[in-house]
């Protein structure tokens, strides 16, 4: 009778087992069936549709979907199909859009030490801002979205933001000295304007040509290839290339929508932002000698600034002015490498 009894429980053992490991290959295959949908995601994107910044977007986008075998499309809407920057950024917040390639201008507004980019001559030089992009900073700068209901995806090139003008060469800062210079909606913007001697003249951007051309404005700032693409270059022949700026682009996710994601899909994600970074940045300086070719062919007549000591120096006001954790990362950024 006690061997009947043993084996009865032996066999009962076996079947409870049998029930656990064919329970726990269901939830396998569940989750793998789950890891296997499709996953749509939208990107909006402000530049039009063969712009360096859109079409570094298209190809993290492909990198997406050959890397998840097709299971991930990310869909890029350019030209502002989608809204303008800001609009964007809170819809993103909120999850109803789910990345946008944005300045870190407006950014700033939602999580306000990204101000620290958007100082003038920050940067020694484009090795020296992505050196700060990619390194310990740039993560930091990451962790600091996320408390706003944003998560770091990438960054892109920028190019250099300078000054051109109707009236005459700019080659220091004294030169600047009563030209109406148009400047984007921002106090940083208009503190550098003012701490070089000009007047500070806040203007929407495509007001900017019929402004240069009616004297409405003597000059405004940006980079080779929105000077070129505006036609500014037509009504202010004066660009000097003193290098002010370097307001690095980014690609942010809703972090709604990354919850929703695998942690091997959120890297996956990430590492393909990270290696379209190369090839956005060969097609912006290919853009950029296009641009610049462009102009000089139309008459503008070019101005380096080798020196930028002196514009530099002009800029200790508006630095003082900046919050503790600004200064904190400014001096950080100096020091890198």
């Amino acid at each position: 009778m006690q061997i009947r009894k043993t084996a009865l429980l032996a066999m009962m053992l076996i079947v409870a087992t049998t029930m656990v490991f064919a329970n726990g290959g269901k939830d396998a295959a569940a989750g793998a069936a789950a890891d296997a949908k499709p996953v749509v995601l939208r990107l909006a994107e402000t530049h039009p549709a063969d712009y360096p910044t859109t079409l570094g977007d298209i190809k993290f986008a492909e990198l997406v979907k050959e890397r998840s075998g097709g299971r991930i499309t990310i869909e890029v809407y350019p030209g502002s199909q989608l809204g303008q920057e800001k609009a964007v950024i809170e819809q993103v917040q909120f999850g109803a859009i789910d990345f946008t390639r944005v300045s870190v201008s407006p950014l700033a507004a939602f999580v306000p030490v990204f101000n620290a980019l958007q100082l003038p001559y920050l940067y020694r030089s484009e090795t020296h801002m992505w050196n700060v992009l990619l390194g310990p900073i740039g993560k930091e700068l990451f962790a600091a979205l996320e408390p706003s209901g944003f998560v770091g995806i990438g960054w892109f090139e920028p190019g250099a933001r300078n000054f051109y003008n109707s009236r005459r060469p700019v080659a220091k800062p004294e030169d600047l000295a009563g030209l109406k210079i148009r400047v984007q909606e921002s106090d940083l913007m208009v503190g550098m304007v003012q701490g070089l001697g000009a007047i500070a003249t806040p203007m929407p951007y495509g007001e900017v040509y019929s402004g240069l051309q009616t004297g409405v404005i003597d000059g405004a700032e940006n980079n080779w290839p929105s000077y070129e693409s505006t036609s500014h270059y037509e009504v202010a022949k004066y660009y000097t290339v003193d290098e002010h700026t370097r307001v690095p682009e980014i690609i942010i996710a809703s972090k709604i929508s990354m919850a929703k994601l695998s942690q091997a899909d959120i890297d996956l994600i990430k590492q393909a932002a990270l290696d379209a970074i190369p090839y956005q940045r060969k097609l912006w300086a290919e853009r950029e000698k296009a641009s610049e070719a462009k102009v000089k062919a139309g008459g503008s007549i070019i101005t380096m600034i080798p020196d930028k000591g002196p514009w530099q120096a002009a800029m200790k006001a508006l630095y003082d002015k900046q919050p503790s954790d600004v200064k904190y990362l400014v001096d950080r950024i100096g020091k890198v490498e």
